[in-house]
């Protein structure tokens, strides 16, 4: 028989006072993240098996072994769910990749207040030149990548056609840097 000096009567509420401590951790500390949860349902489920003068061993089973197996279930629930809602390239902000947009405020490289404006598909970003050149009103731009409410754009040929219908399936690969010839 297992004896840990704990009177076999006070147990179920050791167990009792496990759940409700892992409960609080896992919905105060933790945020809810199911990872203590498991347990605290285990301590109870164990908790009430001491209620019920099973043995220890058999409570240290449940604690341990259904903890664990609850939390491979949660884990095993949760994998699927993120996996079913993932979001598909090219949705968000990073659907803006590759599209084109008209300055609509003048983009200066030394403009330390950042007032550079472009507009795509009939939203305004605040926008930066990839190279450091300064892009006049009007001027057609490539958006090269969002950097959280900014887009770094690059200049368009003048004679570049007008703005692609949709987005690209794929972020445009950048070419290779020239070789370090010092």
């Amino acid at each position: 028989m297992l004896d840990l000096g704990i009177d076999l009567d006070i147990w179920p509420w050791v167990w009792l006072v496990i759940a409700v401590f892992f409960a609080v951790i896992e919905l105060t500390v933790l945020a809810g993240s199911f990872v203590l949860l498991p347990f605290a349902v285990s301590a109870f489920a164990a908790s009430l098996a001491g209620f019920y003068d099973v043995p220890i061993e058999a409570q240290w089973f449940i604690f341990i072994f259904g903890g664990a197996a609850l939390w491979i279930l949660a884990y095993r629930w949760a994998r699927r769910f993120v996996d079913d809602n993932e979001m598909d390239p090219g949705v968000g902000a990073d659907r803006l990749v590759g599209l084109t947009g008209i300055v609509t405020t003048p983009i200066d490289p030394d403009d330390t207040d950042r007032r550079g404006r472009v507009t795509v598909h009939g939203e305004v970003w605040g926008a930066t030149s990839q190279n450091e050149i300064a892009l006049p009103e009007g001027a057609k731009v490539r958006i090269v990548s969002v950097h959280g409410t900014r887009v770094l754009v690059e200049p368009l040929p003048a004679d570049s056609q007008g703005p692609p219908t949709s987005p690209p399936t794929s972020p445009p690969q950048q070419p290779p840097s020239p070789p370090n010839t010092t």
